[in-house]
């Protein structure tokens, strides 16, 4: 392998045979080139799906009531249903056992103010839960606790970007933010992996969120997240259960689609599964037709490389080459080109992930990547190929004797 006269024999082949060595070149560079953008383009899907997804625990279920579409027991249809608190004991009592964390809602929208800044945000009256329900990651400070809910305490905890607009660079611990003129006390600052719009909100304590907005015991949604234990198919059974049971309660036509409406993460986790395998399987199918395509280019390329070389391959015999330093010239040749045109091939098809990165975005593929170990796979795949087709012609060859060799061409 280190044989300096052998590199430099090698070195005078590739020089006097520019075309060959730049087609085969070619050959490898352009399918590890397509791979890597194929997978890319591929994984950066995937990102996109996983970002969307990556602000909600993966198995939250979410209730929300609204209006009926069919009369039942003697109620009209387009009742208004109404979720309350009574809602989360029954919950608590029906499933308590496959409830990991859960969490009502009440939404609103205030100006809060602080010194001489003021903006408008959104507000949410929750529970300490909530941040495992979110994903929220506190910066300091600490969340909304249980004695603040059961002492209705005038406390916020408040997104990154609230404490940005309204203090600057300074912290907002401990200060006092008026919202809508009364006054609540920032205990905790968190930031979001859902992106600016989520660290823009500020929690308050549910039932301090009832009293101020006047909304007694009346809640806008119901999030929770079942055990994390469950398959995919009882996750999603769960979420019916909890729908079933919650119509029951307020009155609802079991075949009514209105009223109750649950949004499951273990749906929503099995449908993008199964695009994401669709996704994969075409992926891989393209990429590894990509492949086979370079593995095609390079047998025939040194097929012909090797017929043409005939002449040479018998003057090296009759010079006293053994039949197995001529093979291993061209292995060491067929390997040296294919290595060097596939790492080529994925420098530039990494290089062009990158560059496009930005425009990609725009058509919802996000960070396209690959993983080094894929390419460098496929690399090393399209080398073994290209030193078979190299190594079977040039067995043949070094096998002729050098005056058949020599009459060969």
């Amino acid at each position: 392998m280190f044989d300096l006269d052998r590199w430099h024999e090698i070195f005078e082949a590739i020089g006097k045979n520019k075309l060959r060595t730049l087609l085969t070149g070619f050959t490898v560079a352009f399918a590890i080139l397509l791979f890597t953008l194929l997978f890319g383009v591929g994984n950066g899907l995937q990102n996109t799906f996983k970002k969307e997804f990556a602000d909600d625990a993966n198995n939250a279920i979410f209730v929300q009531a609204d209006k009926t579409s069919k009369a039942y027991k003697g109620y009209q249809a387009g009742r208004q249903i109404q979720l309350k608190d009574d809602d989360i004991d029954f919950l608590i009592n029906e499933f308590g056992d496959d409830i990991q964390y859960l969490s009502p809602r009440i939404y609103n929208f205030q100006k809060a103010t602080y010194q001489n800044e003021s903006s408008s945000y959104s507000i949410r009256g929750v529970l300490p839960d909530h941040q495992f329900l979110e994903n929220t990651i506190i910066d300091y400070g600490r969340y909304i606790s249980k004695l603040d809910v059961e002492r209705r305490s005038k406390v916020i905890v408040i997104g990154r970007l609230v404490e940005k607009d309204l203090f600057g660079e300074h912290s907002a611990l401990d200060k006092n933010i008026a919202l809508e003129g009364i006054n609540y006390k920032v205990v905790g600052v968190f930031s979001d992996v859902g992106g600016d719009n989520e660290e823009r909100i500020i929690c308050m304590p549910v039932t301090t969120a009832q009293g101020v907005f006047g909304r007694n015991d009346d809640l806008d949604q119901i999030n929770l997240t079942f055990n994390p234990e469950m398959s995919n198919a009882e996750a999603i059974q769960f979420g019916k259960n909890i729908q079933q049971k919650l119509r029951e309660k307020h009155d609802i036509d079991p075949r009514d689609a209105n009223g109750i409406r649950v949004q499951n993460m273990a749906e929503a986790n099995q449908q993008v599964g199964q695009m994401m395998f669709g996704i994969n399987l075409v992926v891989l199918i393209i990429g590894l037709g990509t492949l086979i395509a370079g593995i095609v280019g390079i047998s025939n390329i040194m097929v012909y490389v090797v017929k043409e070389r005939t002449k040479e391959l018998g003057i090296r015999k009759a010079l006293g080459a053994s039949p197995a330093n001529i093979v291993g010239m061209i292995i060491q040749e067929t390997i040296f080109i294919t290595a060097l045109a596939g790492y080529s091939g994925l420098v530039t098809g990494v290089g062009l992930l990158k560059w496009m990165a930005p425009t990609l975005e725009e058509y919802f593929i996000t960070d396209p990547s690959v993983s080094r170990g894929v390419v460098i796979g496929a690399t090393v795949l399209l080398v073994v190929s290209g030193l078979i087709a190299g190594y079977l012609p040039a067995k043949r060859a070094a096998g002729i004797k050098p005056i058949e060799a020599l009459n060969s061409v």
